[in-house]
C-alpha cells in the first residue's frame, strides 16, 4: 500500500519543537515592569525546582537558566506536553539598573527578581552658587 506524505510536516514538526507554539512556548514566559524606584521581572518555571535555578549578571545581560528532570524511563507517559530538559533566557538590562543590589525569591513556580534603580540614574538637586550664594536645582 503507498502511503502519502507531506513533506513540510517533519520540517513544521521541528520548528515548532524549536521554536515553540502558544501553547508550548520554547523559552520561559516573562512579565516585566516598573514599580516606583525598582523594576520586576517574573518568569513561569512550574515544575522547577528552586536548586535547578542559577541566575548569573554580566554586562548587563541577565541570564536565567533552570531544568526541568526528564520523566522516568519506567514510566509510560500518555500525553508528555511540558517541555523538559535546561531552560535558557537572556534580559538585556538598561545601564539604570543597579545589578549589584538584585533580589531574587522563587515561589510555587515563579521566579521574581527585583532591581532597583541605580542612585546615579535618580533625579537629585545641584547646588548652583551665583554671586557667593547657593541656590538648588533639580537635575
Amino acid at each position: 500500500m503507498l502511503m502519502r506524505t507531506d513533506p513540510f510536516r517533519e520540517l513544521d514538526r521541528l520548528t515548532q519543537q524549536a521554536l515553540g507554539t502558544a501553547a508550548r512556548p520554547a523559552i520561559m514566559p516573562m512579565d516585566a515592569w516598573r514599580d516606583g524606584e525598582q523594576f520586576i521581572i517574573e518568569f513561569d518555571l512550574p515544575g522547577v525546582q528552586a536548586n535547578s535555578l542559577h541566575l548569573d549578571v554580566e554586562r548587563n545581560v541577565l541570564t536565567v537558566r533552570a531544568e526541568r528532570p526528564d520523566v522516568d524511563e519506567n514510566r509510560e507517559m500518555l500525553s508528555a506536553e511540558r517541555p523538559r530538559g535546561v531552560f535558557t533566557r537572556q534580559v538585556f538590562l538598561g545601564e539604570n539598573l543597579d545589578t549589584d543590589k538584585i533580589e531574587a525569591g522563587y515561589h510555587d513556580g515563579v521566579l521574581r527578581l527585583t532591581i532597583p534603580v541605580a542612585e546615579k540614574a535618580k533625579p537629585r538637586r545641584i547646588a548652583i552658587s551665583r554671586d557667593g550664594q547657593q541656590t538648588a536645582i533639580n537635575a
